[in-house]
């Protein structure tokens, strides 16, 4: 059985445990990951859905898209990105620097490079896309 790992959003409202078995993370370049997150890119790690679970905060969750379809779910108090329904809505992609506890897993590539922030210079030595991988 995978460690647990806890994470949660900045004012604290919002707070989950997932397990450490994650199938993937990435760095997403993307223009949507950089405006939902503020930054360069998106960090995140793929799951099965029924791998996270809330543990306070329920209420406090605001779903930006189609809640039966693909979506962000953020903190509504504070606006923190914590993870993405994706893969019909059977996957979480949770935004990495969310979790408290390191996961055992690192991104493996970056994604989207080809819209990427134009002032943004990826120095290390990850395989890049220009959208998603085959």
């Amino acid at each position: 059985m995978a460690a647990k790992l806890s994470g949660g959003c900045y004012c604290g409202a919002a707070r989950y445990e997932v397990a450490d078995a994650f199938g993937y993370a990435m760095n997403c370049h993307c223009s949507q990951c950089r405006r939902t997150t503020g930054s360069a890119f998106k960090a995140f790690a793929g799951i099965e859905r029924g791998q996270l679970s809330l543990t306070s905060g329920g209420e406090t969750l605001l779903i930006v898209g189609d809640p039966d379809d693909a979506h962000d779910v953020h903190c509504k108090a504070c606006g923190s990105l914590l993870y993405s329904v994706v893969r019909e809505n059977a996957w979480v992609h949770v935004a990495m620097g969310t979790l408290a506890d390191a996961p055992s897993i690192r991104p493996q590539m970056h994604i989207f490079v080809g819209s990427k922030a134009p002032w943004h210079e990826i120095t290390d030595d990850l395989p890049q896309f220009d959208e998603f991988p085959g």
